[in-house]
This record gives C-alpha cells, sequence and structure tokens, in this order.
C-alpha cells in the first residue's frame, strides 16, 4: 500500500507547491515512483509529459477521495498531496490521513510564527524551512530566528531547501526534457530527506536521461487520454493500476 505525504500549512506563499514538485521530480531521481495530487482550487493542472512523476488534479471532494484510494491501492508507490495555504479544515483532514506530513516556511518571522502554531498543532508534521537564503549574512539571520524561536522543535525541523530560481520550472504547464544540475541534486535532497524519514531504503541514483519505462507509458496515455476534472485519477493513476497489477 502506497504512503502519502502531505504538504500543509495554514500560511499562503511557504512554497507548498513547489516544495510538492520538487520533491516528485526528486523521487523519480532516485527511482521512486510518485504522483503529485493538486487541490488547490486557485491553481490548474499541470501537464505530466517529461517529469519524473504524475499529476493528480483533485480539486473537488470526490476526485480526492477518489485520488487517494487509487494511490493506496498502488504498491511501491507514494502519493504527495499539495495541500495550498489559507484552509484550516483541508489541513486537518489531510493531516489526519497522512503517513506524513511536511510544513514548508521561510525566513520571515511571519512564517515562523505561523509554522509554530502548526507544529503545536500538528505533534506528527516536520517543518521544512523552504527558498532558504544562500547569501552568508542573511542565511545567518535566519538560522538565529529558528534557533531563537523554534528551539523546542529543533529535532522536527529538516534540512533547509534552498532558494533556486530554476524550481520556477517544475511549476510551468509544460517543462523542459532536462533541468539544471543544481535544481536536479536539490530535488534529490528533499526526496532522501523524505525517504529517510518514511524508512524506505532506495539504490543508488537513476541517471538523468533514464525514466522508468512504467511513469512514461502512463505520462504519454494521460498526455493523448485528457480525462474530465473529477475522472483525472483514472486517466493516469488508473492505467498504472492496470499495470502494476501484471508486474
Amino acid at each position: 500500500m502506497a504512503d502519502i505525504i502531505c504538504v500543509i500549512g495554514n500560511k499562503g506563499g511557504t512554497g507548498k507547491t513547489t516544495l510538492s514538485h520538487m520533491l516528485c521530480q526528486g523521487l523519480g531521481l532516485v527511482g521512486q515512483r510518485s504522483v503529485c495530487v493538486l487541490t488547490d482550487t486557485c491553481r490548474d493542472p499541470l501537464n505530466p509529459l517529461n517529469r519524473r512523476y504524475l499529476t493528480a488534479d483533485a480539486r473537488s471532494h470526490e476526485a480526492l477521495t477518489k485520488v487517494i484510494d487509487k494511490i493506496r491501492s498502488l504498491k511501491s508507490w507514494l502519493g504527495v498531496i499539495d495541500g495550498g495555504g489559507n484552509r484550516s479544515e483541508m489541513d486537518r483532514k489531510l493531516y489526519g490521513l497522512a503517513d506524513l506530513v511536511l510544513l514548508p516556511f521561510r525566513d520571515s518571522h511571519e512564517d515562523i510564527r505561523t509554522v509554530t502554531r502548526d507544529l503545536e498543532l500538528f505533534p506528527r508534521a516536520y517543518a521544512v524551512p523552504t527558498q532558504w537564503p544562500t547569501n552568508a549574512w542573511q542565511y545567518e539571520t535566519a538560522e538565529k530566528a529558528v534557533d531563537e524561536f523554534l528551539a523546542q522543535y529543533r529535532e522536527r525541523i529538516l534540512e533547509p531547501v534552498h532558494a533556486l530560481s530554476a524550481s520556477k520550472l517544475l511549476l510551468q504547464k509544460n517543462i523542459p526534457a532536462t533541468f539544471p544540475t543544481p535544481l536536479a541534486n536539490a530535488c534529490r535532497g528533499v526526496a532522501h530527506q523524505v525517504l529517510d524519514l518514511l524508512q524506505i531504503k532506495i539504490d543508488d541514483d537513476i541517471p538523468e536521461n533514464v525514466i522508468s519505462p512504467l511513469i512514461h507509458t502512463a505520462q504519454v496515455q494521460a498526455q493523448t487520454q485528457p480525462q474530465p476534472h473529477s475522472q483525472s485519477i483514472s486517466g493516469a493513476i488508473h492505467n498504472i493500476a492496470g499495470t502494476s497489477a501484471a508486474t
């Protein structure tokens, strides 16, 4: 049965969507199959072509239930649910069904105050510093703020995901076939942290130019056979389920 990872948090603009896609891309790069699930009604679905993962549209309650049930039925897959921002009720729902919860936050004091409340509210969750500064002075300032306000949660704070302008490429509807090396390495880094938390062992990284035939086939099917909004999981994921059952 697949594990479900939920990326949530009460504040918008913390990098939940970027982190979700970086995580899925990184999982694909290290040989772990995954699905990135859209729940934010303010965003549009992204084309899965050239991604190392599948995408699923679950912007309605009915679609989300179907998507989660289908992902749960798949062996050796991971579902990554992008929870969106400013949706407390959705956060609580996703927290209740998740195997792992991530709370991204940036280095602003507002983000740190919000993630402090979220860490209290969701005791199984881990905080992820995102879009973290790379400038030495800014990095030191950010780390001091974390030490000051989040000291009691240090064991639940993952390694930072540094700011990369190239990460915006993952949020384009159609993405290039290859990514800059720093972005690929950052995606791998996020994936390794999550796999360690889930205690999932993987082999060495797959070369950049290799894509799992199973994911590639599903991507092509999803691209050539678009599905209605509420049935998006039945397009890409249904094909995977059928293939997985046969292997």
